[in-house]
């Protein structure tokens, strides 16, 4: 037998308190701060997509490799 879930009621007070801490957050910070959490984030997706790429390429030499050992050569 199933149970009906409680439903939570937020009202506008409440609401306006849970928005306002995302930015009062950020208002904490220093640009400074601010300025490395964007590089650390930059950087760490030109990491993902580097060791994407060498992932890929390494993939990619390993085929190559293999189909040209697999062949034989006529002569």
């Amino acid at each position: 037998m199933k149970t009906k879930q409680s439903i939570k009621v937020i009202k506008r007070g409440e609401r306006a308190v849970e928005k306002a801490a995302p930015e009062q957050e950020a208002a904490n910070k220093t640009t400074k701060e601010l300025a490395r959490d964007m590089v650390a984030n930059v950087s760490s997706w030109v990491d993902e997509f580097q060791q994407r790429r060498r992932n890929e390429t390494a993939q990619a030499i390993k085929t190559l490799f293999a189909d040209t050992a697999a062949r034989p050569t006529g002569a």
